[in-house]
């Protein structure tokens, strides 16, 4: 957007701050004890950014969307921290509350269209369900509002068909009339797209939108939501485990493992120079086109139980560049770089 917010996290400003994750941490008990899924989680969003946050499966990259929107299933529950979303604290609000929160002003495009949309329900009926139940086309009162209610009724149904064409389905006319299960995987996905920005949400939080699908549709989809920041200023939060997708399309980058952050800054400088083991051994990951590998080099070991997790740095038993303090201290604070970066590591 214009307002000059896609120059870097360094020129960020306060004023600015839309989202705000306060040291959250997400836990959940199990019969071996409790689980942090995300463990001491702090980070600001701004305005119009697009921020990827990536890591291996059971890094937290999910859970910390679902803390933000305060749908931790139960028995997990947040224990500590906060989310601060335009200066309110979200923990505060009733339930009554965070359901007007939840897709009007936070949307969330959720991992898998197929078992997200409704099979029982036309897709024009459930784009207009978020636009009725937040109000946007307030009903009719008074002696006439039978007569005005139809014209309620047509202007939601013009703006379902709007919202479809926005998001690129076809003839959204007749696609509103469609079930989920007459439109392809790509389809599916817009149709999520769709209802999640039917209230011009001003952060829309993105699990995933692309895993299920083919190459040519992912990029159509990121092209999509490329377009949706730049017209309406939306903020995105993209979780992927894709660095590649995150470098073309985000502009910061947080690292994830076993629920922390062990990395962040922009996402060109961190992919051009890692600072932390883990995101590096990611990068190395990466097939590379133009350069010969004789193999692709993967991260030595697994990923932690979360229930046993070592002492200090979580990462130290697969760490290549393991110092004997790494499993000595309790916990690994997160060191601020001279570049602005934060990284979660000894070696700094």
């Amino acid at each position: 957007p214009e307002s000059g917010v896609r120059h870097g996290m360094d020129e960020r400003t306060p004023s600015n701050t839309l989202l705000e994750l306060q040291e959250l941490t997400t836990v959940f008990p199990t019969r071996r004890g409790e689980v942090r899924a995300v463990n001491d989680l702090s980070f600001q969003l701004h305005r119009g950014e697009k921020l990827g946050i990536v890591g291996e499966s059971g890094s937290g990259k999910s859970v910390t969307l679902l803390s933000i929107l305060r749908l931790v299933a139960d028995p997990g529950r947040i224990t500590r921290g906060d989310v601060l979303f335009r200066g309110e604290r979200l923990s505060e609000k009733s339930g009554k509350e965070m359901r007007q929160i939840r897709g009007k002003d936070i949307a969330m495009i959720f991992q898998d269209p197929m078992t997200t949309l409704n099979p029982a329900f036309r897709v024009g009926d459930q784009v207009r369900e978020s636009l009725r139940i937040h109000r946007v086309i307030p009903p009719s009162q008074g002696p006439l509002a039978r007569l005005f209610d139809r014209k309620r009724r047509a202007g939601e149904i013009q703006r379902v068909q709007a919202a479809m064409a926005d998001v690129g389905i076809p003839a959204p006319e007749e696609s509103s009339r469609r079930y989920p299960h007459q439109f392809s995987g790509g389809m599916q996905q817009r149709a999520l797209i769709a209802i999640a920005l039917s209230c011009e949400p001003q952060l829309l939080l993105a699990d995933e939108p692309t895993t299920a699908l083919d190459v040519t549709i992912q990029a159509q989809i990121i092209a999509l939501l490329d377009k949706i920041n730049r017209e309406h200023g939306t903020a995105i939060v993209l979780v992927t485990h894709n660095l590649g997708l995150v470098a073309e399309f985000c502009e910061n980058i947080i690292v994830m493992y076993a629920g922390q952050m062990m990395e962040r800054g922009p996402t060109e400088r961190v992919i051009e120079a890692a600072r932390h083991p883990y995101t590096r051994g990611l990068l190395r990951c990466l097939p590379r086109i133009g350069v010969r590998q004789d193999e692709i080099l993967p991260i030595p070991g697994l990923v932690p139980d979360l229930a046993e997790l070592p002492t200090g740095c979580p990462f130290s038993p697969r760490c290549s560049e393991v110092l004997p303090e790494c499993s000595q201290v309790d916990a690994i604070p997160l060191k601020t770089l001279p570049d602005g970066r934060s990284v979660r590591c000894l070696l700094y």
